[in-house]
């Protein structure tokens, strides 16, 4: 079996999926993309097909380390993200020649379901309290909200006020037993970091997501280490060498490696099993399509740690097309009781609607991140 062909769709509403061929006609696909980026990570797959075509897919451990160790720059969100996605579609073709799933691949799985959560507000909510009370309506057990809007390094206690009344509008919404995630989205410093955490303290909160950025982790351990909820991060790591120096601070309760910009299924189960030998939760990020969700559930089923797990149906991002749209059979992804199956079907356990992907494809996206600012015109972090 040899590599044939890579084709990248960059699909609506902002996601990025990979094609690959081989010579005996068996297809897998990935979603390596970053969000904003979608173009640039494509560009990134077309160099990286160089190393690709015409050897075999199934060597995926080898193709990984030519693709990571091939450059000589190495790392980094572009280049892990273009690895994700041919890691994962290498995966799918190796499940399909053998019919199995991943996770049969993996060792076998370790649960036959997993908890999701649903997204409940956009970045200035206004109605989280109602949008949490339907979720758990539809069956979801956990809801994730953002938790602040823009936040200068010292800034007013209205803000912090604010941000403590959505969060206690949707504990009352949905009572004591659901677990509410509230994401910081590295808008905050460290500064703000306490007061931001002191507020919310009261409402028994599930985790609270990127308090500070990763990159500002180290000089806020003394704020972190104090903090009474969990603590949560990781979408932007890219690598278990990232990763590996996180858990090394000892602040981090639960891990949130993107598969689609980790390294794919190979090295985010790595990533996981360094969290577990640190008493470590993870809880995969993905706000992405189905191909991503898919990939999280594979690992999801062989990775003991593995909390909860992120989807984006309904998130608001996705206006134009949905999680489902780009499937044959929407059933694969049933929630019920605040659970979704793990996916029993071979390789990624999916199947992509290809003429749809085909088609959505000619109107693609040039999606991009929204630009805030401060009142005195300086740029925010969004």
């Amino acid at each position: 079996m040899k590599i044939v062909k890579l084709t990248t769709y960059l699909v609506p509403p902002r996601w990025c999926f990979l094609r690959i061929e081989t010579d005996d006609g068996v297809v897998g696909w990935g979603e390596p993309v970053v969000e904003g980026r979608a173009a640039t990570v494509a560009a990134a797959v077309e160099e990286l097909s160089d190393y690709l075509i015409g050897q075999d897919p199934r060597r995926i451990n080898d193709l990984w380390q030519v693709m990571y160790r091939g450059g000589f720059y190495r790392g980094g969100p572009i280049l892990m993200s273009a690895i994700a996605g041919i890691d994962q579609a290498l995966w799918d073709i190796k499940g399909k020649a053998l019919g199995l799933p991943v996770h049969d691949l993996l060792g076998g799985r370790v649960r036959d379901r997993i908890g999701v959560y649903s997204w409940i507000g956009g970045d200035r909510p206004s109605d989280t309290a109602d949008a949490a009370r339907g979720a758990v309506e539809r069956g979801f057990r956990a809801v994730k909200m953002n938790g602040t809007e823009e936040m200068a390094y010292i800034d007013t206690r209205d803000k912090v006020a604010h941000a403590a009344e959505n969060v206690a509008a949707v504990r009352e919404a949905v009572g004591g037993n659901v677990g509410i995630g509230v994401d910081f989205h590295g808008r905050v410093h460290r500064p703000m970091v306490k007061p931001l955490l002191r507020a919310l303290e009261p409402y028994d909160l599930m985790f609270v997501e990127e308090p500070v950025l990763t990159e500002n982790l180290g000089p806020s351990l003394d704020v972190l280490r104090g903090a009474p909820m969990p603590i949560a991060l990781g979408e932007r790591k890219y690598s278990r060498w990232d990763f590996r120096d996180i858990l090394a601070l000892g602040v981090v309760d639960i891990l949130q490696p993107d598969p689609c910009h980790s390294g794919g299924i190979t090295e985010t189960v790595k990533i996981a099993a360094m969290a577990e030998a640190h008493d470590v939760a993870i809880a995969l990020h993905c706000p992405l399509g189905p191909i991503a969700l898919a990939t999280c559930l594979q690992i999801d089923a062989v990775s003991h740690n593995a909390a909860i797990q992120e989807q984006s149906l309904g998130i608001q991002y996705n206006t134009n097309n949905d999680l489902l749209d780009y499937l044959v059979d929407p059933s694969v992804f049933a929630y019920s009781d605040g659970a979704v199956d793990i996916p029993l079907g071979p390789g990624l356990g999916i199947e992509i609607d290809e003429e749809y992907v085909a088609e959505r494809a000619k109107e693609g996206h040039r999606w991009r991140n929204p630009i805030w600012r401060h009142a005195d015109g300086s740029v925010a972090e969004w």
